[in-house]
């Protein structure tokens, strides 16, 4: 592993030590009925690289918000129109091209200009959830508590390419031999703040004849922990008899999977407690940066009989 690599692995470990991340802000054009040009954010940790505008080829018969393909350092990299499936008017046009990776794919959002970076606290991210947006996870308060604070949006990628392609969506029902069996009374405790990856960790898990409890976020996953180990006290148990094991995302709004780790592993009460981190954010720098907090485990999002074996070596540790 390379010097920069390094760097930016501890550089990434620093921020989530102090419950931060970094936002990349971007617009879309006019939101719908009125003149008003809303911030949109992206993880930097997703953004591969942010391009001009190159030539696109338009593919036949592709998805009606799939511009086509552009040829991106010798990779064929689909382009989403992203003003167009969030229903925006981009009147300045759509100059800008960001390429990310996650979920074990790469492709790249058109979009009408990018802002800046913003460093903000996870505190500071809210829930979107009944809010009215269904392609938006989480509302970031860029100013922190302040009143009258600027908001950005956070786009739920997961959901906007199970939308656009739904045919490359992943398979999470399983054979039997990956069936998981945990100590009789325990489940798996998990949190994710995306409707659309929810879905598919309990299919998964209801694959697995797993027993679970799903949560939102990191801090409701966290308070319902807690609370666990306060019903297991009142009968003469540990955590451990409640929970075999606790399943997280990382990006999540209040608090995100690498404040709920290290909140486990720092608390006597917890600390046996596995942590396998599942995360859209792939990548070997990703991967090394996961380690260093403090996780059992690490698991790409989604393939199901990874997740299953992955669990099943935590398990038997």
């Amino acid at each position: 592993m390379n010097k920069s690599t390094m760097r930016d692995i501890d550089e990434r470990t620093n921020l989530a030590g102090n419950s931060m991340f970094e936002l990349l802000l971007f617009r879309l054009g006019e939101a719908p009925g009125t003149d008003r040009r809303e911030l949109f954010g992206i993880n930097v940790f997703k953004v591969r690289e942010i391009l001009v505008m190159p030539e696109i080829t338009a593919m036949v018969n592709s998805p009606p918000a799939v511009m086509g393909v552009a040829n991106i350092r010798g990779q064929m990299i689909s382009v989403i129109n992203l003003p167009q499936i969030v229903g925006t008017n981009p009147t300045k046009g759509l100059g800008i091209l960001l390429v990310t990776e996650f979920a074990r794919t790469t492709q790249a959002f058109a979009v009408e200009e990018v802002n800046e970076i913003v460093r903000l606290e996870w505190k500071h991210v809210l829930s979107a959830e009944g809010r009215g947006g269904g392609l938006v996870t989480s509302i970031a308060r860029l100013d922190g508590a302040a009143e009258n604070t600027r908001l950005a949006q956070v786009l739920d990628v997961e959901q906007i390419l199970r939308d656009v392609f739904p045919e490359q969506q992943p398979e999470t029902d399983m054979e039997a031999s990956s069936k998981l069996h945990l100590p009789a009374g325990t489940v798996v405790l998990a949190a994710d703040d995306s409707a659309v990856a929810r879905m598919m960790i309990e299919q998964g898990l209801k694959s697995m004849e797993v027993p679970y409890i799903m949560t939102k976020s990191g801090q409701e996953a966290w308070d319902r922990l807690k609370a666990m180990a306060a019903e297991a006290e009142s009968e003469g148990k540990t955590i451990r008899d409640k929970v075999a094991l606790v399943l997280t995302d990382l990006e999540m709004p209040e608090m995100d999977g690498f404040t709920l780790t290290r909140n486990i592993k720092q608390d006597p009460r917890f600390s046996a407690v596995p942590v396998v981190i599942h995360s859209s954010l792939t990548g070997t720098t990703n991967e090394e940066h996961v380690r260093k907090v403090g996780a059992d485990a690490y698991v790409a999002k989604f393939v199901a009989e990874e997740l299953a074996q992955t669990l099943r070596r935590v398990l038997e540790r």
